[in-house]
């Protein structure tokens, strides 16, 4: 086919109008404005470790494909750990970086990543850009990873191109038609219900306050206290103001406010503790914290329930609160998988990877067991919940959920 393959060192350098045919229904951080502010606010680019490196097929002059890529001179940021194969280059004197990856900075939510026009069907141009990147990248990178695409499309990159596939669990809380959080309180067990409950009437019984804003409603002020927030709390947890800057997060209110719900806790005293989700049409996605006071259970009521309440009102059909955390399983978040896929251009070290990764599903499948038998819900909701997998299912055969 005559389809005409261009890799762009900036995301503005594809029309914006086009970029959106394929990403309208992909989520807000596969938006071309959320992408373009990584850019232009320096979060990505210059020394940050993420080089623009964005894979776009035309059609004469119709953008029909594109994966958002960057070129990275470490590992920060991607949430699919790697280091020990970077450091098994290392040894044998072999250059592991830059690499390329399909992702979202500093994003570990699943979602397309390599977008097809909804005209097209969407199968054989997975397979042209992952030629495309296979060919045209030989002799720039070590190798090619896709972060946190849907199951299906690391499966057919798999059994199409020979990547290696990985798993990996997050916790995500499904919305089984609650009418209310006192709805979904119902379907967990009278302990758990219990201690939900007793957590919240703490934070009563101090007299804090929790409201919530969308569009509009948020203010620059309140954009102002939450990156406050957020800074102080990574300067406290890892010693730097965190991968995002003050630019970013205003120019998320200004050009995305409607798909932002900003949470924001006080005392009597003042304004104490705020949480930044995103939300579509579809489902709440939770991504940054922070807290100016320790306060007990403020986390999880900011993090998590008042999220639940969210999409329960809004009858959205799932959250998913960010990576790691068993302490979200007794909290009513389910296990699901994640998947990324991976291609290493040294035979030798591919192939390991691959050993590697086939040896390590099975763990990563007792784990998810393991969580699936702890989560809260009384009997007759665990038998309806859509969690439950296959005891020595093949790897290939993961889902992410199946339908009741």
């Amino acid at each position: 086919m005559g389809y005409q393959t261009v890799f762009f060192n900036s995301i503005s350098q594809i029309p914006a109008v086009q970029w959106q045919q394929l990403a309208a229904k992909a989520g807000p951080f596969l938006q071309h404005a959320f992408l373009q502010l990584l850019e232009t606010t320096g979060c990505v680019g210059n020394n940050s470790g993420w080089q623009p490196c964005h894979l776009a097929l035309f059609d004469d002059e119709q953008l029909i494909a594109a994966a958002p890529g960057y070129l990275k001179s470490d590992s920060y940021g991607e949430y699919v750990f790697d280091q020990s194969w970077a450091n098994a280059y290392h040894q044998h004197n072999l250059a592991y970086y830059p690499k390329w990856i399909s992702a979202v900075p500093f994003t570990p939510v699943t979602g397309p990543r390599f977008l097809t026009h909804p005209d097209r069907e969407p199968a054989p141009l997975w397979q042209q850009m992952s030629d495309e990147l296979q060919t045209r990248l030989k002799n720039t990178v070590s190798s090619l990873h896709v972060l946190f695409p849907p199951i299906s499309m690391a499966t057919a990159l798999k059994q199409q191109q020979e990547f290696a596939q990985r798993y990996s669990v997050q916790f995500q809380w499904h919305n089984y038609g609650y009418h209310s959080f006192d709805d979904f309180l119902g379907a967990l067990t009278s302990r758990k219900r219990k201690t939900i409950k007793k957590a919240r009437k703490s934070l009563d019984a101090r007299d804090i306050t929790i409201e919530r804003k969308v569009g509009q409603a948020i203010q620059p002020a309140d954009m102002a206290f939450f990156i406050r927030c957020y800074q102080q709390t990574y300067l406290k947890r890892s010693g730097h103001t965190g991968y995002l800057n003050e630019a970013f997060f205003y120019g998320l209110a200004e050009q995305m406010g409607e798909q932002m719900l900003l949470i924001i806790a006080s005392t009597p005293t003042g304004a104490c503790a705020s949480a930044l989700l995103f939300f579509d049409d579809e489902a709440l996605y939770g991504r940054y914290w922070g807290a100016l006071e320790n306060i007990s259970e403020l986390h999880f009521e900011c993090c998590y329930y008042q999220g639940i309440a969210f999409a329960i009102d809004n009858k959205l059909s799932y959250f998913n609160p960010g990576t790691q955390g068993e302490h979200k399983l007794i909290r009513g978040f389910e296990p699901i998988y994640c998947t990324s896929a991976h291609f290493l251009y040294e035979p030798v070290f591919h192939d390991a990877v691959k050993d590697f990764l086939q040896r390590e599903t099975p763990a990563i499948q007792s784990y998810f067991q393991q969580a699936v038998d702890v989560l809260p819900y009384n009997n007759d909701k665990k038998q309806k919940l859509s969690v439950f997998n296959t005891p020595g299912v093949d790897a290939d055969t993961i889902t992410t959920r199946t339908e009741n």
